[in-house]
């Protein structure tokens, strides 16, 4: 005796409506929380937790997850991994950093055994997520509209290089390290209180990052450019 079509297509969604019962670990991941995990993936490379290829690993895992249950396990042998925050879903304050126009409040830069490229005209967004291992990215911020004063930059090149250029004019900030190679940020503080901050922090291992003002290129008003911009 076969099951007629209705009591097949209750079968069929028994496992998925089982699954959404088992809990959090169901629910879809956002982008804020695999910005999170990778977060933690990268503090714990700096302090010596993960070597090079155990954190280009789980950071490539990271941007194929689909659920917090597969975000979870990638940092459950980390201390910032044991509370559930790490996978936590992105709170309102979070979503509410999205500037009212323009990209959104990240962008993500990956070069595995390639290269990107991210220049001229565009918004900047609250964030910059560049992560190159075995290639390049360069990242020229010298013709780029600021929304808002802060950027932060995460730089991650293993085996590779990330290139950053900024206005001459900003502030530029870092909080990284090297581990066997260079993270070189040429740190400067703007004479302006209202002039963009740009932090970059990271790591590079066995590749090098470089952040340092484009000569010639200057923001001359940042709120003047800000009107004329939107």
């Amino acid at each position: 005796m076969t099951d007629s079509p209705l009591e097949k297509k209750h079968q069929e969604t028994r496992p998925a409506v089982k699954e959404a019962e088992a809990g959090g670990d169901s629910v879809r991941a956002s982008d804020a929380d695999r910005d999170r995990v990778a977060d933690i993936l990268r503090e714990a490379m700096a302090e010596g937790r993960l070597d090079a290829e155990e954190h280009s690993e789980r950071v490539d895992a990271v941007y194929k997850a689909k659920t917090l249950g597969e975000l979870e396990p990638l940092v459950r042998d980390l201390p910032a991994g044991r509370t559930h925050e790490a996978a936590a879903p992105a709170s309102a304050e979070y979503r509410t950093q999205a500037p009212a126009h323009g990209t959104g409040t990240k962008d993500n830069l990956v070069a595995i055994f390639s290269g990107a490229t991210r220049k001229g005209r565009f918004r900047v967004p609250a964030k910059i997520n560049a992560f190159a291992c075995f290639g390049g990215i360069d990242i020229d911020l010298s013709e780029a509209v600021f929304e808002q004063q802060h950027l932060q930059i995460n730089a991650t090149a293993i085996f590779g290089g990330i290139d950053i250029r900024v206005p001459e004019n900003v502030t530029l900030r870092q909080k990284g390290a090297g581990i066997f190679g260079g993270f070189d940020i040429h740190t400067a503080e703007s004479g302006d209180p209202h002039a963009p901050v740009v932090l970059v922090e990271g790591a590079a291992v066995f590749g090098g990052v470089e952040a340092k003002p484009k000569r010639g290129k200057r923001i001359r008003d940042l709120r003047d450019r800000m009107r004329k911009e939107l």
